[in-house]
């Protein structure tokens, strides 16, 4: 822990716990975000345009999300995001963390509050940051109530 951010496809929400927990002050979590905003995979140009965007960001925030279908037939959501902003990427990637190959029942179960809570994002996001993180739960939340 604390040396290397591992690959958004290996990390899980417990590693996010463990190292948040670890890292102690705001500054290092604020770096570690920035940090992991660096493991997002690319979105593909042709998928930022205004229909993907995420409205009450400050930062420009795009998000698709669809569904693929697992080995068992069971439907998942693959997740694609990007910002502008490099906190908001790393917010991305503790979203995807999250949510990403989920199935739809998984991802409205998800105290996702919870999460930012012991993550300790709750106390210390500007109220802004907050209002663009809410708006990206709420359409990978939407999404996934179309697909359950």
């Amino acid at each position: 822990m604390g040396s290397q951010v591992k690959s958004l496809p290996e990390l899980t929400v417990d590693d996010l716990f463990d190292e948040f927990e670890f890292l102690g002050s705001w500054e290092d979590r604020c770096e570690y975000l920035i940090d992991l905003g660096f493991e997002l995979p690319p979105m593909p140009t042709e998928e930022k345009t205004e229909r993907n965007r995420v409205h009450g960001c400050q930062s420009m925030v795009w998000l698709t999300v669809q569904s693929t279908a697992d080995d068992d037939g069971e439907t998942r959501l693959d997740i694609h995001a990007d910002s502008d902003g490099m906190i908001v990427k790393g917010l991305i990637a503790v979203l995807l963390t999250v949510y990403n190959r989920k199935t739809p029942r998984e991802v409205m179960e998800t105290d996702i509050a919870g999460v930012f809570t012991k993550l300790g994002l709750d106390r210390h996001l500007s109220s802004a940051r907050k209002n663009g993180l809410a708006g990206m739960v709420k359409r990978i939340q939407r999404e996934a109530a179309n697909l359950a």
